[in-house]
Protein backbone atom coordinates (compact mmCIF):
# COMPACT_ATOMS: atom_id res chain seq x y z
CA UNK A 1 0.00 0.00 0.00
CA UNK A 2 1.42 3.34 -1.02
CA UNK A 3 1.76 5.79 1.85
CA UNK A 4 1.41 9.53 1.79
CA UNK A 5 2.83 11.98 4.29
CA UNK A 6 1.49 14.99 6.13
CA UNK A 7 3.55 17.27 3.95
CA UNK A 8 1.43 16.31 0.94
CA UNK A 9 -1.48 18.06 2.60
CA UNK A 10 0.48 21.09 3.78
CA UNK A 11 0.26 19.78 7.34
CA UNK A 12 2.65 19.31 10.20
CA UNK A 13 1.83 17.01 13.11
CA UNK A 14 0.24 18.93 15.96
CA UNK A 15 -0.69 17.63 19.38
CA UNK A 16 -3.80 18.93 21.07
CA UNK A 17 -3.56 21.08 24.12
CA UNK A 18 -6.29 20.67 26.73
CA UNK A 19 -8.49 22.81 24.51
CA UNK A 20 -8.25 24.22 21.05
CA UNK A 21 -10.21 27.43 20.35
CA UNK A 22 -12.12 27.63 17.09
CA UNK A 23 -9.69 30.33 15.92
CA UNK A 24 -6.81 27.86 16.07
CA UNK A 25 -8.50 25.09 14.12
CA UNK A 26 -7.28 26.15 10.66
CA UNK A 27 -4.04 24.28 11.22
CA UNK A 28 -5.94 21.02 11.66
CA UNK A 29 -9.38 21.27 10.01
CA UNK A 30 -10.34 21.79 6.40
CA UNK A 31 -11.68 25.27 5.68
CA UNK A 32 -15.32 24.26 5.22
CA UNK A 33 -15.46 22.60 8.63
CA UNK A 34 -13.84 25.63 10.28
CA UNK A 35 -16.46 27.89 8.67
CA UNK A 36 -19.25 25.60 9.86
CA UNK A 37 -17.90 25.50 13.41
CA UNK A 38 -17.66 29.29 13.61
CA UNK A 39 -21.17 29.70 12.21
CA UNK A 40 -22.52 27.15 14.67
CA UNK A 41 -20.88 28.96 17.59
CA UNK A 42 -22.47 32.25 16.50
CA UNK A 43 -25.91 30.65 16.28
CA UNK A 44 -25.61 29.18 19.77
CA UNK A 45 -24.87 32.62 21.22
CA UNK A 46 -28.44 33.57 20.37
CA UNK A 47 -29.73 31.23 23.07
CA UNK A 48 -29.82 34.16 25.50
CA UNK A 49 -32.77 35.52 23.51
CA UNK A 50 -34.93 32.64 24.75
CA UNK A 51 -34.02 32.50 28.43
CA UNK A 52 -33.93 35.60 30.61
CA UNK A 53 -33.20 33.85 33.89
CA UNK A 54 -29.86 34.72 35.57
CA UNK A 55 -26.95 32.48 34.58
CA UNK A 56 -24.53 31.54 37.34
CA UNK A 57 -21.14 30.34 36.21
CA UNK A 58 -18.46 28.54 38.16
CA UNK A 59 -14.77 29.26 37.87
CA UNK A 60 -13.94 25.54 37.77
CA UNK A 61 -13.75 23.36 34.70
CA UNK A 62 -16.41 20.82 33.73
CA UNK A 63 -14.79 17.45 34.31
CA UNK A 64 -15.59 14.73 31.78
CA UNK A 65 -15.15 10.96 31.82
CA UNK A 66 -15.20 9.42 28.34
CA UNK A 67 -16.06 5.73 28.04
CA UNK A 68 -15.61 3.57 24.92
CA UNK A 69 -13.59 6.54 23.73
CA UNK A 70 -12.47 5.23 20.35
CA UNK A 71 -10.17 7.88 18.90
CA UNK A 72 -11.72 10.69 20.95
CA UNK A 73 -14.77 11.93 19.04
CA UNK A 74 -16.64 13.06 22.15
CA UNK A 75 -13.53 14.78 23.50
CA UNK A 76 -12.99 16.68 20.26
CA UNK A 77 -16.60 17.85 20.24
CA UNK A 78 -16.60 18.96 23.88
CA UNK A 79 -13.23 20.66 23.89
CA UNK A 80 -13.87 22.36 20.57
CA UNK A 81 -17.02 23.84 22.12
CA UNK A 82 -15.29 25.36 25.14
CA UNK A 83 -12.04 25.34 27.07
CA UNK A 84 -14.09 24.74 30.23
CA UNK A 85 -14.70 21.13 29.22
CA UNK A 86 -11.79 19.00 30.43
CA UNK A 87 -11.58 15.24 29.93
CA UNK A 88 -10.05 13.94 33.17
CA UNK A 89 -10.27 10.20 32.43
CA UNK A 90 -10.99 8.03 29.43
CA UNK A 91 -11.22 4.36 28.61
CA UNK A 92 -10.67 2.58 25.31
CA UNK A 93 -10.32 -1.18 25.02
CA UNK A 94 -10.89 -3.39 21.98
CA UNK A 95 -10.99 -7.05 23.01
CA UNK A 96 -11.00 -8.49 19.50
CA UNK A 97 -7.61 -7.13 18.41
CA UNK A 98 -4.11 -7.54 19.77
CA UNK A 99 -2.96 -4.12 18.56
CA UNK A 100 -4.97 -1.38 20.28
CA UNK A 101 -5.01 1.13 17.42
CA UNK A 102 -7.68 3.42 18.85
CA UNK A 103 -5.96 3.59 22.23
CA UNK A 104 -2.59 4.29 20.62
CA UNK A 105 -4.05 7.10 18.53
CA UNK A 106 -5.93 8.55 21.50
CA UNK A 107 -2.73 8.75 23.53
CA UNK A 108 -0.79 10.27 20.63
CA UNK A 109 -3.37 13.01 20.30
CA UNK A 110 -4.26 13.73 23.91
CA UNK A 111 -1.48 12.22 26.01
CA UNK A 112 -1.42 9.18 28.27
CA UNK A 113 -2.42 10.91 31.50
CA UNK A 114 -5.87 9.77 32.53
CA UNK A 115 -6.04 7.15 29.75
CA UNK A 116 -7.06 3.59 30.57
CA UNK A 117 -6.51 0.80 28.02
CA UNK A 118 -8.23 -1.94 30.00
CA UNK A 119 -11.43 -3.95 29.83
CA UNK A 120 -13.95 -1.59 31.44
CA UNK A 121 -15.66 -4.51 33.21
CA UNK A 122 -12.47 -4.94 35.23
CA UNK A 123 -12.23 -1.28 36.25
CA UNK A 124 -13.72 -0.45 39.64
CA UNK A 125 -15.84 2.68 39.91
CA UNK A 126 -13.50 3.84 42.66
CA UNK A 127 -10.63 3.84 40.14
CA UNK A 128 -12.44 6.39 37.97
CA UNK A 129 -12.09 10.05 39.00
CA UNK A 130 -15.22 11.92 40.04
CA UNK A 131 -16.66 13.96 37.19
CA UNK A 132 -19.47 16.29 36.21
CA UNK A 133 -20.22 14.56 32.92
CA UNK A 134 -19.98 11.01 31.61
CA UNK A 135 -20.09 10.44 27.86
CA UNK A 136 -19.67 7.55 25.47
CA UNK A 137 -20.97 5.70 22.46
CA UNK A 138 -21.98 2.22 23.59
CA UNK A 139 -22.93 -0.56 21.13
CA UNK A 140 -26.47 -1.75 20.51
CA UNK A 141 -26.66 -5.14 22.19
CA UNK A 142 -29.06 -7.35 24.10
CA UNK A 143 -29.85 -5.40 27.27
CA UNK A 144 -32.19 -7.96 28.82
CA UNK A 145 -31.79 -9.00 32.46
CA UNK A 146 -32.54 -12.18 34.30
CA UNK A 147 -32.92 -12.27 38.08
CA UNK A 148 -30.19 -9.74 38.89
CA UNK A 149 -27.99 -7.24 37.10
CA UNK A 150 -25.06 -9.56 37.79
CA UNK A 151 -26.76 -12.10 35.54
CA UNK A 152 -27.54 -9.54 32.85
CA UNK A 153 -27.63 -11.38 29.56
CA UNK A 154 -24.96 -10.18 27.14
CA UNK A 155 -24.12 -11.09 23.59
CA UNK A 156 -22.08 -14.23 23.08
CA UNK A 157 -18.37 -13.67 22.60
CA UNK A 158 -15.71 -11.54 24.23
CA UNK A 159 -17.74 -8.36 24.41
CA UNK A 160 -20.29 -8.15 27.17
CA UNK A 161 -23.19 -5.75 27.29
CA UNK A 162 -21.42 -2.47 27.82
CA UNK A 163 -24.55 -0.60 28.86
CA UNK A 164 -24.43 -2.41 32.20
CA UNK A 165 -20.88 -1.16 32.76
CA UNK A 166 -22.23 2.40 32.49
CA UNK A 167 -25.03 1.49 34.89
CA UNK A 168 -22.58 -0.16 37.29
CA UNK A 169 -20.28 2.85 37.38
CA UNK A 170 -23.17 5.25 38.01
CA UNK A 171 -24.60 2.97 40.71
CA UNK A 172 -21.31 2.42 42.50
CA UNK A 173 -20.38 6.10 42.35
CA UNK A 174 -23.61 6.76 44.27
CA UNK A 175 -23.76 10.38 45.46
CA UNK A 176 -20.52 11.11 43.57
CA UNK A 177 -21.97 9.99 40.23
CA UNK A 178 -21.82 12.61 37.44
CA UNK A 179 -24.83 14.92 37.22
CA UNK A 180 -24.89 14.79 33.41
CA UNK A 181 -24.64 12.09 30.75
CA UNK A 182 -24.28 12.32 26.97
CA UNK A 183 -24.56 8.98 25.20
CA UNK A 184 -24.74 7.87 21.58
CA UNK A 185 -26.09 4.75 19.92
CA UNK A 186 -27.48 3.58 16.59
CA UNK A 187 -30.95 4.73 15.54
CA UNK A 188 -32.44 1.23 15.75
CA UNK A 189 -31.93 1.29 19.54
CA UNK A 190 -35.43 2.76 19.88
CA UNK A 191 -37.07 -0.18 18.13
CA UNK A 192 -34.98 -3.21 19.13
CA UNK A 193 -35.34 -6.12 19.48
CA UNK A 194 -37.63 -7.16 16.63
CA UNK A 195 -39.80 -9.42 18.81
CA UNK A 196 -40.32 -6.81 21.55
CA UNK A 197 -40.18 -3.42 19.88
CA UNK A 198 -38.66 -0.75 22.15
CA UNK A 199 -37.78 -3.13 24.98
CA UNK A 200 -34.05 -2.35 24.98
CA UNK A 201 -34.53 1.40 25.17
CA UNK A 202 -37.19 0.94 27.85
CA UNK A 203 -34.65 -1.00 29.94
CA UNK A 204 -32.10 1.80 29.54
CA UNK A 205 -34.61 4.49 30.49
CA UNK A 206 -35.91 2.51 33.46
CA UNK A 207 -32.42 1.83 34.79
CA UNK A 208 -31.47 5.51 34.47
CA UNK A 209 -34.67 6.55 36.20
CA UNK A 210 -33.96 4.16 39.05
CA UNK A 211 -30.59 5.92 39.46
CA UNK A 212 -32.26 9.33 39.71
CA UNK A 213 -31.81 10.62 36.15
CA UNK A 214 -34.21 12.37 33.82
CA UNK A 215 -33.64 11.79 30.11
CA UNK A 216 -34.25 13.38 26.73
CA UNK A 217 -33.33 11.83 23.41
CA UNK A 218 -33.41 12.46 19.68
CA UNK A 219 -32.44 10.57 16.57
CA UNK A 220 -30.29 13.09 14.68
CA UNK A 221 -29.10 12.86 11.09
CA UNK A 222 -25.95 14.99 10.96
CA UNK A 223 -26.59 15.99 7.34
CA UNK A 224 -29.95 17.54 8.28
CA UNK A 225 -27.97 20.21 10.11
CA UNK A 226 -25.43 20.98 7.41
CA UNK A 227 -22.75 18.45 8.32
CA UNK A 228 -20.96 16.51 5.57
CA UNK A 229 -22.27 12.99 6.28
CA UNK A 230 -25.70 11.39 6.37
CA UNK A 231 -25.18 9.63 9.67
CA UNK A 232 -28.28 8.98 11.77
CA UNK A 233 -27.72 8.20 15.43
CA UNK A 234 -29.63 8.25 18.74
CA UNK A 235 -28.34 10.86 21.19
CA UNK A 236 -29.30 10.54 24.85
CA UNK A 237 -28.81 13.41 27.30
CA UNK A 238 -29.51 12.65 30.95
CA UNK A 239 -29.64 14.95 33.98
CA UNK A 240 -29.59 13.89 37.58
CA UNK A 241 -32.73 15.13 39.33
CA UNK A 242 -30.55 17.23 41.66
CA UNK A 243 -28.80 19.03 38.78
CA UNK A 244 -29.68 22.50 37.48
CA UNK A 245 -31.08 21.19 34.18
CA UNK A 246 -32.78 18.31 35.97
CA UNK A 247 -34.70 20.81 38.09
CA UNK A 248 -35.53 22.86 34.98
CA UNK A 249 -36.94 19.77 33.29
CA UNK A 250 -38.92 18.73 36.36
CA UNK A 251 -40.44 22.21 36.52
CA UNK A 252 -41.34 22.14 32.84
CA UNK A 253 -42.76 18.63 32.67
CA UNK A 254 -46.35 19.89 32.79
CA UNK A 255 -45.72 20.80 29.15
CA UNK A 256 -43.40 17.95 28.03
CA UNK A 257 -43.74 18.58 24.31
CA UNK A 258 -42.59 22.17 24.77
CA UNK A 259 -39.38 20.76 26.20
CA UNK A 260 -39.00 18.27 23.36
CA UNK A 261 -39.66 20.87 20.63
CA UNK A 262 -38.29 24.14 22.02
CA UNK A 263 -37.00 24.30 25.58
CA UNK A 264 -34.85 21.19 25.89
CA UNK A 265 -31.09 20.95 25.47
CA UNK A 266 -31.30 18.96 22.24
CA UNK A 267 -33.96 21.18 20.67
CA UNK A 268 -31.90 24.24 21.58
CA UNK A 269 -28.88 22.74 19.82
CA UNK A 270 -30.85 21.34 16.89
CA UNK A 271 -34.12 23.08 16.10
CA UNK A 272 -37.02 20.88 15.07
CA UNK A 273 -40.74 20.78 14.53
CA UNK A 274 -43.34 18.05 14.70
CA UNK A 275 -43.48 16.19 11.45
CA UNK A 276 -46.05 17.41 8.94
CA UNK A 277 -49.25 15.40 9.12
CA UNK A 278 -48.09 13.79 12.34
CA UNK A 279 -48.55 17.05 14.25
CA UNK A 280 -50.29 16.21 17.54
CA UNK A 281 -51.13 12.75 16.14
CA UNK A 282 -47.87 11.01 16.89
CA UNK A 283 -47.72 11.82 20.60
CA UNK A 284 -46.88 8.77 22.68
CA UNK A 285 -47.32 8.90 26.45
CA UNK A 286 -46.90 5.93 28.78
CA UNK A 287 -45.19 4.68 31.94
CA UNK A 288 -42.46 2.04 32.07
CA UNK A 289 -43.75 -0.14 34.91
CA UNK A 290 -42.17 -2.90 36.96
CA UNK A 291 -38.70 -4.10 37.77
CA UNK A 292 -36.06 -4.39 35.09
CA UNK A 293 -36.87 -8.09 34.90
CA UNK A 294 -40.53 -7.20 34.31
CA UNK A 295 -39.54 -4.75 31.60
CA UNK A 296 -37.37 -7.43 30.00
CA UNK A 297 -40.17 -9.97 29.96
CA UNK A 298 -43.18 -7.80 29.21
CA UNK A 299 -42.34 -4.53 27.46
CA UNK A 300 -43.22 -4.49 23.79
CA UNK A 301 -44.75 -7.96 23.78
CA UNK A 302 -47.36 -8.03 21.04
CA UNK A 303 -49.22 -10.57 18.98
CA UNK A 304 -49.05 -8.26 15.96
CA UNK A 305 -46.43 -9.23 13.39
CA UNK A 306 -45.59 -5.64 12.45
CA UNK A 307 -45.86 -4.04 15.87
CA UNK A 308 -44.15 -0.65 16.19
CA UNK A 309 -42.05 0.73 18.99
CA UNK A 310 -43.87 3.20 21.27
CA UNK A 311 -40.75 5.39 21.20
CA UNK A 312 -40.80 8.12 18.55
CA UNK A 313 -37.59 9.76 17.30
CA UNK A 314 -37.66 12.44 20.02
CA UNK A 315 -38.81 12.34 23.60
CA UNK A 316 -38.31 12.86 27.30
CA UNK A 317 -38.58 10.68 30.41
CA UNK A 318 -39.13 11.78 34.03
CA UNK A 319 -39.67 9.24 36.81
CA UNK A 320 -40.34 6.50 34.23
CA UNK A 321 -43.08 8.58 32.62
CA UNK A 322 -42.40 8.86 28.88
CA UNK A 323 -43.52 11.45 26.35
CA UNK A 324 -42.37 11.23 22.74
CA UNK A 325 -43.25 12.49 19.29
CA UNK A 326 -41.98 12.44 15.71
CA UNK A 327 -39.98 15.50 14.68
CA UNK A 328 -38.05 16.72 11.67
CA UNK A 329 -35.12 19.10 11.39
CA UNK A 330 -35.46 22.87 11.01
CA UNK A 331 -32.21 24.30 9.64
CA UNK A 332 -31.17 27.08 7.27
CA UNK A 333 -27.44 27.41 8.05
CA UNK A 334 -24.34 26.52 6.01
CA UNK A 335 -24.04 23.05 4.52
CA UNK A 336 -20.98 20.95 3.73
CA UNK A 337 -21.10 18.49 0.83
CA UNK A 338 -18.89 15.54 -0.05
CA UNK A 339 -17.28 17.65 -2.76
CA UNK A 340 -16.30 20.30 -0.22
CA UNK A 341 -14.03 17.97 1.73
CA UNK A 342 -12.16 16.23 -1.10
CA UNK A 343 -8.41 16.54 -1.49
CA UNK A 344 -6.79 17.64 -4.79
CA UNK A 345 -6.56 14.83 -7.32
CA UNK A 346 -2.82 15.25 -7.82
CA UNK A 347 -1.95 14.22 -4.25
CA UNK A 348 -4.13 11.10 -4.10
CA UNK A 349 -2.01 7.89 -3.92
CA UNK A 350 -2.32 5.58 -6.94
CA UNK A 351 -3.75 2.73 -4.86
CA UNK A 352 -6.96 4.68 -4.36
CA UNK A 353 -7.73 4.94 -8.08
CA UNK A 354 -9.84 2.24 -9.75
CA UNK A 355 -8.56 0.85 -13.03
CA UNK A 356 -10.77 0.01 -16.00
CA UNK A 357 -10.86 -3.73 -15.26
CA UNK A 358 -11.87 -3.27 -11.63
CA UNK A 359 -14.38 -0.57 -12.53
CA UNK A 360 -16.73 -3.15 -14.07
CA UNK A 361 -16.84 -5.03 -10.76
CA UNK A 362 -17.74 -1.82 -8.95
CA UNK A 363 -20.49 -1.02 -11.46
CA UNK A 364 -21.97 -4.50 -11.04
CA UNK A 365 -21.98 -4.33 -7.25
CA UNK A 366 -23.44 -0.82 -7.20
CA UNK A 367 -26.07 -1.60 -9.83
CA UNK A 368 -29.59 -2.94 -9.49
CA UNK A 369 -30.06 -6.72 -9.73
CA UNK A 370 -32.76 -9.29 -10.24
CA UNK A 371 -31.18 -12.68 -10.69
CA UNK A 372 -31.19 -16.28 -9.60
CA UNK A 373 -28.57 -17.37 -7.09
CA UNK A 374 -27.65 -20.72 -5.58
CA UNK A 375 -26.65 -21.47 -2.00
CA UNK A 376 -23.76 -23.75 -1.06
CA UNK A 377 -26.33 -26.47 -0.42
CA UNK A 378 -27.61 -26.16 -3.99
CA UNK A 379 -30.84 -24.29 -3.19
CA UNK A 380 -31.79 -21.82 -5.90
CA UNK A 381 -33.47 -18.53 -5.00
CA UNK A 382 -34.38 -15.18 -6.53
CA UNK A 383 -32.21 -12.23 -5.47
CA UNK A 384 -32.96 -8.58 -6.13
CA UNK A 385 -31.69 -5.21 -4.92
CA UNK A 386 -31.96 -1.64 -6.12
CA UNK A 387 -29.21 0.41 -7.70
CA UNK A 388 -27.01 2.70 -5.64
CA UNK A 389 -25.72 6.06 -6.77
CA UNK A 390 -22.48 5.55 -8.67
CA UNK A 391 -20.32 7.51 -8.46
CA UNK A 392 -21.32 9.28 -5.24
CA UNK A 393 -22.70 12.77 -5.72
CA UNK A 394 -20.33 15.61 -4.83
CA UNK A 395 -23.24 18.01 -4.41
CA UNK A 396 -24.73 16.24 -1.39
CA UNK A 397 -23.51 15.05 2.01
CA UNK A 398 -21.88 11.62 1.84
CA UNK A 399 -23.62 8.39 2.68
CA UNK A 400 -22.91 6.85 6.08
CA UNK A 401 -19.30 5.71 6.48
CA UNK A 402 -19.10 2.00 7.33
CA UNK A 403 -16.30 0.10 9.06
CA UNK A 404 -15.51 -1.74 5.81
CA UNK A 405 -14.79 1.48 3.91
CA UNK A 406 -11.09 0.68 3.57
CA UNK A 407 -9.27 -1.80 1.35
CA UNK A 408 -8.78 -2.27 -2.38
CA UNK A 409 -11.61 -4.71 -3.09
CA UNK A 410 -14.76 -3.62 -4.90
CA UNK A 411 -17.78 -3.10 -2.64
CA UNK A 412 -21.38 -2.02 -2.92
CA UNK A 413 -21.08 0.17 0.16
CA UNK A 414 -17.75 1.97 -0.17
CA UNK A 415 -17.71 5.52 -1.49
CA UNK A 416 -16.43 6.20 -5.00
CA UNK A 417 -16.00 9.66 -6.52
CA UNK A 418 -14.99 10.90 -9.97
CA UNK A 419 -12.10 13.35 -10.21
CA UNK A 420 -12.06 16.45 -12.46
CA UNK A 421 -10.11 14.42 -15.06
CA UNK A 422 -12.71 11.63 -15.06
CA UNK A 423 -10.89 9.03 -12.95
CA UNK A 424 -12.77 6.94 -10.39
CA UNK A 425 -11.32 6.61 -6.90
CA UNK A 426 -12.03 5.62 -3.33
CA UNK A 427 -11.90 8.08 -0.44
CA UNK A 428 -8.59 8.45 1.40
CA UNK A 429 -8.43 8.37 5.23
CA UNK A 430 -8.18 12.15 5.59
CA UNK A 431 -11.45 12.56 3.68
CA UNK A 432 -13.15 10.01 5.92
CA UNK A 433 -11.91 11.97 8.94
CA UNK A 434 -13.36 15.15 7.47
CA UNK A 435 -16.75 13.48 6.97
CA UNK A 436 -16.82 12.93 10.74
CA UNK A 437 -15.47 16.48 11.29
CA UNK A 438 -12.22 15.22 12.82
CA UNK A 439 -8.93 17.07 12.38
CA UNK A 440 -6.91 16.01 9.33
CA UNK A 441 -4.63 13.03 9.91
CA UNK A 442 -6.11 12.39 13.34
CA UNK A 443 -5.70 8.62 12.83
CA UNK A 444 -2.39 8.65 10.99
CA UNK A 445 -0.69 6.11 13.30
CA UNK A 446 -2.80 3.25 11.88
CA UNK A 447 -2.88 1.58 8.45
CA UNK A 448 -5.25 2.98 5.83
CA UNK A 449 -7.66 0.07 6.29
CA UNK A 450 -7.72 0.50 10.06
CA UNK A 451 -8.14 4.23 9.72
CA UNK A 452 -11.26 3.63 7.65
CA UNK A 453 -12.51 1.13 10.25
CA UNK A 454 -11.99 3.64 13.06
CA UNK A 455 -13.93 6.33 11.20
CA UNK A 456 -16.71 3.85 10.48
CA UNK A 457 -17.05 3.43 14.24
CA UNK A 458 -16.78 7.13 15.07
CA UNK A 459 -19.43 9.81 15.44
CA UNK A 460 -19.80 13.18 13.73
CA UNK A 461 -18.07 15.47 16.21
CA UNK A 462 -20.15 18.48 15.20
CA UNK A 463 -23.19 16.92 16.91
CA UNK A 464 -21.38 16.74 20.25
CA UNK A 465 -19.97 20.24 19.75
CA UNK A 466 -23.41 21.80 19.33
CA UNK A 467 -24.95 19.94 22.28
CA UNK A 468 -21.92 20.82 24.42
CA UNK A 469 -22.39 24.55 23.80
CA UNK A 470 -25.97 24.37 25.05
CA UNK A 471 -24.97 22.31 28.05
CA UNK A 472 -22.31 24.85 28.91
CA UNK A 473 -24.93 27.60 28.89
CA UNK A 474 -27.50 25.62 30.89
CA UNK A 475 -25.44 23.65 33.42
Amino acid sequence: MQKYSLTLFGMTPKKYTDSTPVEDLKCMLCEKIVEYSKSSAERQLQLSLFDTSPVKTNNGDIRIVELFAGVGGFRIGFERASSRFKTVWNNQWEPSTKRQDASIIYQHRFGSEGHCNKDISKVLASEIPDSDMLCGGFPCQDYSVATTLVNSKGIEGKKGVLWWEIQRILRDKAEKAPKYLLLENVDRLLSSPAKQRGRDFAIILASLSDLGYYVEWRIINAADYGMPQRRKRTYIVAYHQSSRIGKQLEGAISAPYEWILRKGVISSAFQCEEKGEAYNKSHSNFTIDGSLVDVTNNFGVSEKKNAKSPFCNAGVMVNRQVWSTTVEAVYDGPRITLGDILLPEEIIPNDFFINAEELEKWKYLKGGKSEKRTTKEGFEYNYSEGAMSFPDSLEKPSRTIITGEGGLSASRFKHVVVTPTGRYRRLVPVELERLNMFPDNHTQEATDTRRAFLMGNALVTGIVENIARVLLYRM
